[in-house]
């Protein structure tokens, strides 16, 4: 949302979306809620067998009805989503085209998973050809190794990394990364003008499960990794897409939505344009 982000002259503010996987097992009304009772700019919908999430006339009049854009359409690239929408070029084209529906920025896709052999054997040039054809920027996120009895797998083809991958545009998860055991901030900083998404997250580094650990409370350098994205005054979307499932109360979800919100902010706002400290007393 570069228009919200201003220009050089213009103090710096990233834009924040909420990803529908931070409530689920909620869905997409509920993302919209509590994206507008904390203040969030945007939602990421996560494409998944839940109906609202597939049909852009449901998601237009959500979108309608709280004033919030969608910025991000998370393909159904998972492995508990490979029903939704049929083959997997299919995935790719119906999630462009659901983006340009929207009104949406970018799509967060996958890599394929390395039993697709035909789906793999082109993906890199495949996802360039249908971000060409229809003007979507298309965006291939890091994943992790699988560890089997103690010994990593790598089951994502052409690589669990998008590093050295010739993606035009990547997408990198903080506990994708932790799971990885890679420096996000060394990552982030290599990538470049091709970042084209991140989904701000943690993870402890110390187990093979996908934890999406609120940014803070893991491994990953997430701070420094934010605060050289509004150095270089970065103009994407961060999508806040950690797991709230282990909160014991609606409170507690919520509570945990707005830290991760507030860690977003805190650390991509500028010491320059920080508002200046209360003096003692004051």
């Amino acid at each position: 949302m570069s228009e919200q982000q201003g220009s050089a002259a213009e103090p710096y503010r990233a834009h924040v979306a909420l990803s529908t996987s931070s409530l689920y097992p909620l869905g997409v009304p509920e993302t919209f809620e509590a994206a507008v009772e904390l203040g969030y700019d945007s939602v990421e919908v996560l494409v998944t067998h839940e109906r609202m999430s597939q049909l852009n006339h449901q998601l237009r009049d959500l979108v309608q009805r709280h004033q919030l854009p969608i910025s991000t359409i998370h393909a159904p690239t998972l492995l508990l989503t490979q029903q939704v929408w049929g083959k997997s070029w299919t995935k790719i084209q119906m999630a462009a085209a659901l983006t340009e529906q929207v009104g949406a920025e970018v799509v967060v896709v996958h890599p394929p998973f390395r039993w697709q052999r035909k789906y793999a054997s082109n993906f890199v040039e495949g996802v360039r050809v249908v971000s060409e054809a229809t003007g979507v920027k298309i965006s291939v996120e890091n994943m992790y190794p699988w560890r089997v009895r103690g010994r990593d797998t790598v089951v994502y083809a052409p690589h669990y990394s998008p590093l050295g991958q010739d993606y035009d545009w990547v997408t990198w998860d903080f506990s994708h990364a932790a799971t990885a055991r890679m420096d996000s901030l060394a990552a982030i900083q290599e990538l470049g003008p091709r970042l084209g998404h991140v989904h701000l997250t943690d993870g402890s580094g110390e187990t093979t499960a996908d934890e999406h650990l609120l940014p803070g409370h893991g491994v990953q350098p997430v701070a420094e990794s934010l605060q050289h994205l509004a150095a270089t005054r970065w103009q994407g979307v961060i999508g806040v897409e950690v797991s709230t499932r282990r909160s014991t109360s609606a409170e507690e979800r919520t509570q945990w939505l707005a830290e991760s919100l507030d860690f977003a902010r805190r650390h991509t706002t500028p010491a320059e344009d920080a508002p200046p400290a209360e003096a003692p007393g004051g």
